[in-house]
């Protein structure tokens, strides 16, 4: 089922979706630990499961001769796949994301006929990081270079149009998802123009929206007033993130570019490990939580990094 239907009926029955997502295996290891992560969340019924898709990175391997040869790796491969197992196992809808970077516009135009074979009707449509070691985004010689034309490429493909083939072929009907960054994401100008280039994506053919994590829901509620009064409509799901280790109050800000509210930064403090950083953690996701819901957010997106633990205490909670 797609998910902006799926949304659509949570709206009419005045329910709040749960969602959550996942990042696949690393390289070598069994997709056994994924399902471990998600079992303990089947009982909230999720409305879909996201998978995250990876940059290729650059590795050197030391040679007999002393130099050191160049290689391209994919450290955690295996999204399509991955999402289809998930499918298979637990008959929930998947989401896989598709990134601009790496790709060539026949690659992923490769993905997205792959994923319709595969009765996935659900794409988040991203531009993706910067590769590993470069300053800044690059994109694919023959590649999309921003979010709004892969958004453009599959809505062209939901309706049967291709771009490597001679005549019109079968229709994707793809239900397509876009980020949003209720901080501004870390290469837009300002705000204004953030929102300007959402706006744009919507216009192609997204049809909801994600944001990227916060911890201030003053942040969220914000974003969607600057969202509306942009026109644009779709629903707008909020993305949790539960703190689980004090690394995170240095990490997560430099590489999302967030700020941490000072009410849970005093909390952060006072904890002396990372056991009480996870229950801190556990308590600001619920405070969250229920405050989003009470707002009337058309759903609740945990990120949940592969570890479950967090997002089951703070769904049993709220749902």
């Amino acid at each position: 089922m797609k998910v902006i239907d799926r949304l659509n009926q949570a709206a009419e029955d005045k329910k709040t979706l749960f969602s959550f997502e996942l990042l696949p295996p690393v390289r070598g290891k069994s997709i056994q630990s994924l399902f471990d992560a998600i079992d303990p969340l089947m009982e909230f019924n999720p409305a879909f499961v996201d998978v995250t898709y990876h940059r290729e990175e650059y590795v050197y391997k030391e040679l007999s001769n002393g130099l050191f040869e160049k290689s391209i790796q994919r450290h955690r491969p295996g999204t399509v796949a991955v999402c289809a197992a998930i499918m298979h196992k637990y008959k929930v809808d998947t989401v896989p994301h598709i990134i601009c970077g790496g790709f060539s516009k026949e690659e992923t135009e490769n993905i997205l006929i792959e994923l319709n074979f595969l009765g996935i009707e659900n794409i988040l449509a991203l531009r993706g990081d910067a590769a590993k070691g470069e300053a800044s985004f690059t994109p694919h010689p023959e590649g999309y270079a921003y979010a709004s034309e892969l958004v453009e490429h599959v809505t062209k493909m939901n309706e049967g149009e291709f771009k490597y083939a001679d005549q019109a072929g079968f229709k994707g009907g793809f239900s397509i998802g876009v980020a949003g960054y209720p901080e501004k994401h870390m290469d837009a100008s300002n705000m204004a123009s953030d929102i300007d280039f959402l706006k744009k994506k919507v216009e192609l053919g997204a049809d909801y929206i994600v944001t990227q994590m916060f911890f201030d829901n003053q942040k969220y509620f914000d974003f969607v007033d600057r969202c509306r009064a942009a026109g644009i409509t779709v629903p707008i799901l909020p993305g949790i993130k539960p703190l689980t280790t004090q690394k995170q109050l240095t990490l997560l800000p430099s590489i999302f570019k967030l700020d941490f509210p000072e009410e849970l930064l005093t909390e952060a403090k006072k904890c002396k490990n990372n056991k009480e950083i996870k229950e801190l953690g556990i308590e600001w996701g619920i405070k969250q939580s229920k405050e989003l819901i009470e707002y009337g957010v058309p759903g609740m997106h945990f990120y949940s990094m592969g570890r479950s633990t967090s997002v089951k205490d703070i769904a049993e909670a709220i749902f």
